[in-house]
């Protein structure tokens, strides 16, 4: 990079002979002129180089004193004047836009930025969290402090918020039960799949964080931008919800932990007896959940500020509950806690129920304690109470058998001959210890799974009992099972223990290097906390006894948490750490689900949404904290951990499954812009990782599954039809890309069948001078035909130059864009730039489409009116078209008087649709009717088939086969064959072919100059113009045109019809009208065929033969249509062929209004010349 040298020299604007006194850029006085080699290289807002001289100009002010910069100097110390710079009365403030060595590209400096400036924007981008600023900041006035650079590392800014959103409450509530159900060794598998999920996303989402910059909004960013918006919007919503749920469960197990191991007393609801013990918990759950949430909603309101400081306390909390629960497993090696466990038979006994401290059925108690009524402290089952009620030795004189507790549970009164449970009677009571120590050996128990179901009592396999004992009751004092369990269950509970790997990603923002901290932070935080589940898996399996890792609430050990047990010193450690962790867990779910719903509503995706990204002056989302304290209150009214669990476990496992799918789809498709920094991923393993979590998510709860389908289906949905256009370069589009040209591919490799064939549909529309559709009833004809099938391509022509009209092309684009989806068309704009209509839409048909998706039919209106337009290009154009589609082989479709064609709102009412099937082009004419009846305008009409019979033809016989034909088509319609036998020429049809000649004949004759057509706007009538009558009315000339084309053939009638040969009297052309006056001087001024005997030979001519017989083939069919179709809704006709010579178009338009005349819907149709339709399956 060549370096630039800065210099101050004091000078005076007197010194520069070159600069006037009066330029805006100079002061009169005295200043600084700063001499710089490079424009781009200074900055003059930022304070001066320790080389520069310490002179700065000021930023803004009027009245300030700008410094002078008039001279320039090079490295190399040769200096010049600023006048060397190209337009130089600019001033320096215009030379921003371009450089002196960059002038070859200076007019496109708007568009195409300097490289410099470029970087410079980079350099300065920055990426704060929404709602960053606190509250405190927004309200005070202070200036505005410098933002400070992002110095978070990979430990703190990654590593650490990872684990302290990964290690929750089941780790402390529930994954000791996990353990004692499943056994250790499906314990391990259900821990290992889950840690393997999030895994294989970390490393999906690696690849994709370090894809380019991730701002705030972590997954949901990378999915919305890696799949499009509709898969963001919907998976962004999931993962909204799991996280307001997440909250819902953390709030739940604070609450558990509080009134069931901390402050049991502080119960409103108490239970009467043990059926309502269940009912009395979960309200009282509601109640102290509800004021949690309020309660941490009110301190999320008040500022994030708080949250955060707190996060260190919490990830303290569960970082000294984790390690004391390891300290605890290797103590319990020498010295095992002592917590006994009160067993009858193996059926394990609520330890809430041993309130006189003793397991056994009696005590011998001396006379005197008996007579104080004393009792004796701990005695048990070896010591002080009989085994069993077998005679005994008789006791002493100073001694007496007393029954306990549990005897007055089990039986019908505290007396000796009291009748009591089988059971009871049967199985003696015996103590175990609840926590044998590491090496006990108790792991090969635990080794094997003990599913119960609900109600079931948790019993010890390896203590006997009697058989054959009846169920236990409820109203005894066992711990039983509060749900049925199962491996599937199991896995949905626990799968929540190893979400928030998305911790880090959501940091982006305040990360040093991003790219670097996101990969390893996560991965490494995932590892750990893998390490630490499965090894506790093998910590509870190898310390703990079965039936306290069964017992969920902790009842055989007196209402102890049961991790609690194994920790050192105290239990107490454990359950203070697992409260705050989980407070503080909660509290993080509160804080950043709004944010995630903010970032959705910002993005205007989901319109409904758009009231939630707006919140506090300081960015706060005030509304979105209200929804998500509403939804996670509703988690709170299940008032059940283990119900809850599940629903999260869905939205999480959703969102994991669509990141894997973004980084399959990108690697596979190999964008260019798919370059991530992370190396160590594979197409395959996002696969493994993506069908793992929809295993997963079937696994533990196939119809929560399917209802959070459903859920993200419905809003796919709503995003595709209602939502916002968003183009973000997703994955989603790159894969339609593949997908299409592998169908374009495959689409080339042979016409299509015929029973394939449906019409593809080119429509010509015509803009008026507004860019106005004339006939946009056109393309509702189009789109119910097409009923939203098949191609579909609406195209104009712009006349001009491309060059000066590509702003007028792309507002028409636009125009038909909004027709489109006002009607509700889907399908593609075509605008073409061309200098005649007809080559523009020659061009058009000729180029449309790609591949085998190219148009195969042409839909254009009829030129209304064409006989008194003023451009008589139209029908010139029309024809032409005509002329086009025939040599292209597409069919035509001419829809006449189309703005009487019911719109989309007006269905028509019971009727018919007619088809004269007069040649036969391929069976368009069968298959249009039945395509028009699929939409629902047209589906009550029925469907009548007219063809013709000369005199040759055996009716009958045409009408059966006709008959057979379509029923062998599977088309129900009425036939019809009409006999035509009269072939004389009437005299209408001979005066209606004259008219039709003379009106050609003046057409030629009369064409004036361009010049002389602007001079002479003056009607021509002729008194004596009365040339021919018809049936209804007098067909007048009310407009002669000439014809504005510039072609060959064109020109050969131009040199036709001026008999001076002279090549200026050649292009001349006019359209005007004659009166008598103008007509003698006209005569006068010109010869040839314009003289008065010229008009008469002109008025006196005798049709052509062929013509005459056109015309009567046109008059006949006309009058056979109106008598048989004059109440059909639409009349559907065969379209005859232009002539193959060009100067008889003219009568080839009339043969199509005399065909057309009387009839109030028409649909000309003109086949390809392939078939479109089969008798074969």
């Amino acid at each position: 990079m060549t370096s630039v040298r800065f210099t101050v020299t004091p000078t005076k604007a007197e010194d520069h002979p070159g600069l006037s006194d009066t330029s805006p850029e100079l002061s009169s006085r005295s200043g600084t002129h700063v001499r710089f080699g490079s424009r781009e290289s200074v900055n003059r807002s930022e304070p001066p180089s320790d080389t520069s001289g310490g002179v700065t100009a000021p930023a803004g002010g009027g009245g300030t004193e700008t410094p002078d910069y008039s001279n320039m100097e090079q490295g190399d110390g040769n200096s010049k004047l600023s006048s060397v710079y190209i337009n130089n009365s600019h001033g320096a403030d215009d030379d921003d836009l371009y450089d002196r060595n960059l002038a070859l590209f200076e007019e496109e400096m708007d568009t195409r930025p300097k490289v410099s400036s470029l970087l410079s924007r980079l350099a300065n981008y920055t990426n704060l969290m929404q709602g960053a600023k606190e509250h405190e900041e927004a309200e005070s006035n202070s200036e505005k402090k410098k933002a400070k650079s992002p110095r978070m590392g990979t430990l703190m800014g990654v590593y650490l918020p990872c684990l302290q959103n990964i290690f929750g409450v089941i780790l402390f509530l529930r994954l000791t039960w996990v353990v004692g159900t499943a056994g250790v060794l499906q314990g391990l598998s259900i821990v290992f799949i889950c840690c393997c999920c999030t895994m294989l996303t970390a490393i999906s989402m690696s690849a994709i964080a370090t894809n380019g910059v991730v701002p705030a909004g972590g997954s949901y960013f990378m999915i919305s931008r890696s799949l499009g918006p509709e898969f963001g919007g919907a998976v962004g919503l999931c993962f909204y919800l799991g996280t307001t749920f997440a909250g819902a469960m953390y709030i739940l197990g604070a609450v558990e932990i509080l009134l069931m191991y901390i402050a049991p007393e502080a119960a409103i609801f108490t239970a009467k007896g043990l059926e309502s013990e269940g009912a009395a918990m979960l309200n009282n759950m509601r109640v102290y959940g509800s004021l949690c949430l309020l309660l941490m909603s009110l301190l999320v309101f008040v500022g994030v500020k708080y949250v955060n400081k707190l996060a260190s306390v919490f990830l303290a909390c569960v970082i000294v509950s984790i390690v004391s629960i390891y300290v605890g497993a290797l103590v319990s090696v020498f010295k095992p806690p002592n917590f006994s466990v009160c067993m009858l038979g193996n059926r394990t006994i609520n330890g809430h129920d041993l309130v006189d401290d003793r397991c056994a059925k009696t005590v011998l108690l001396s006379a005197e304690r008996e007579a104080a009524n004393e009792t004796l402290p701990g005695a048990d089952a070896n010591t002080t109470a009989l085994p069993t009620l077998e005679p005994s030795p008789s006791p002493g004189p100073h001694l007496a058998e007393k029954t306990t507790y549990l005897w007055s549970r089990f039986c019908q009164s505290a007396e000796l001959n009291a009748s009591c449970d089988d059971y009871f009677t049967a199985n003696n009571f015996s103590r175990i210890e609840g926590i044998p120590g590491l090496a006990s050996g108790v792991i090969t128990e635990n080794l094997w799974s003990s599913y119960l179901s609900k109600g079931d009592v948790v019993e010890k396999g390896s203590l006997s009992s009697s058989q054959g004992a009846h169920a236990a009751s409820t109203q005894q004092p066992y711990v039983f099972a509060d749900i049925t369990t199962s491996f599937t269950l199991l896995v949905g509970i626990f799968f929540p223990s190893v979400t928030g790997i998305m911790a880090g990603s959501n940091r982006s923002g305040d990360l040093k290097d991003a790219q670097r901290s996101i990969p390893i932070g996560t991965i490494l935080a995932i590892l750990t906390t893998s390490f630490v589940y499965l090894t506790s898996v093998l910590l509870f399996g190898a310390c703990v006894d079965g039936v306290v890792l069964r017992d969920k609430f902790g009842d055989s050990v007196k209402g102890n948490l049961v991790v609690g047990t194994l920790a050192w010193p105290t239990p107490w450690v454990i359950v203070v750490g697992s409260f705050f962790s989980t407070c503080g867990a909660g509290l993080q779910s509160l804080t950043g689900a709004p944010r995630l719903l903010q970032a959705i509503a910002k993005d205007n995706i989901i319109p409904f949404l758009r009231v939630f990204g707006h919140g506090k002056a300081n960015g706060e989302p005030t509304w979105a904290l209200l929804l998500t304290a509403l939804i996670a209150e509703l988690g709170i009214l299940i008032a059940s951990l283990d119900l809850v669990a599940p629903i999260l476990t869905m939205f999480f496992l959703m969102c994991y499954l669509f990141v894997n799918l973004a980084c399959a789809l990108q690697t596979l498709l190999r964008t260019p812009n798919w370059r991530p920094r992370f190396s160590y991923y594979h197409w395959s393993l996002s696969f493994l990782g993506m069908t793992i979590c929809l295993a997963l998510m079937f696994i533990s709860s196939w119809y929560y599954a399917i209802v959070a389908i459903v859920i993200a289906g419905m809003i796919y949905k709503y995003i595709e039809y209602h939502g916002a256009e968003k183009e973000w370069g997703d994955g989603i589009r790159g894969l339609s890309l593949s997908a299409a040209r592998f169908a374009l591919l495959r689409l080339e490799e042979g016409p299509p069948h015929t029973k394939n064939w449906r019409p593809q549909l080119l429509v010509l529309l015509k803009l008026d001078e507004d860019a106005h559709v004339k006939s946009p009833r056109l393309l509702t004809f189009a789109s119910q035909l097409k009923a939203g099938k098949g191609l579909t391509i609406v195209g104009t022509v712009v006349s001009g130059n491309f060059l000066h009209s590509y702003g007028e092309a792309l507002a028409a684009e636009q125009t038909l864009k909004l027709l489109m989806d006002k009607e509700r068309v889907k399908g593609f704009c075509q605008c073409i730039v061309a200098q005649k209509a007809r080559e523009g839409i020659s061009h058009m048909i000729q180029s449309s489409g790609l591949g085998g998706m190219q148009p195969n039919t042409v839909v254009m209106g009829w030129p209304h009116a064409w006989r008194q337009s003023e451009d008589p290009q139209s029908w010139k154009t029309f024809i032409h078209t005509v002329r086009v589609t025939t040599a292209a082989h597409l069919a035509l479709l001419v829809p006449k008087n189309i703005s009487l064609f019911p719109s989309n709102s007006e269905p028509c009412a019971d009727g018919y649709m007619d088809v004269w099937w007069i040649v036969h082009d391929g069976g368009m004419l069968m298959l249009l009717p039945f395509l028009l009846r699929q939409h629902k305008v047209w589906r009550k009409c029925g469907m009548r088939i007219f063809t013709v019979a000369q005199m040759e033809d055996n009716s009958i016989q045409m009408k059966k086969d006709l008959a057979t034909f379509l029923y062998h088509l599977r088309i129900e319609a009425e036939v019809e064959v009409v006999e035509m036998h009269d072939s004389d020429i009437s005299a209408y049809t001979y005066e209606r072919t004259l008219m039709m000649e003379q009106r050609s004949q003046m057409l030629r004759q009369m064409r004036l100059s361009k010049s002389d057509r602007e001079r002479e706007r003056v009607r021509w009538s002729f008194d004596d113009a009365q040339l021919v009558k018809d049936r209804n009315s007098m067909l007048r000339l009310t407009s002669i045109g000439s014809d504005e084309d510039d072609d060959t053939d064109a020109g050969e009638r131009d040199r036709a019809a001026a008999g001076d040969g002279s090549s200026s009297e050649r292009h001349r052309r006019v359209q005007m009208t004659w009166t008598k006056e103008k007509a003698s001087q006209y005569r006068a001024a010109h010869s040839g065929c314009s003289t008065p005997e010229g008009f008469r030979d002109m008025l006196s001519i005798r049709p052509d033969h062929s013509n005459v017989r056109r015309m009567h083939t046109a008059v006949k069919l006309n009058e056979v249509i109106v008598n048989k179709s004059h109440d059909a809704r639409v009349v559907l006709l065969n379209m005859p062929g232009p002539p193959r010579n060009p100067e008889g178009d003219e009568n080839y338009m009339e043969f199509l209004e005399v065909l057309t005349e009387g009839l109030e819907r028409v649909l000309l149709v003109r086949g390809g010349g392939s078939e479109v339709i089969t008798i074969y399956s």
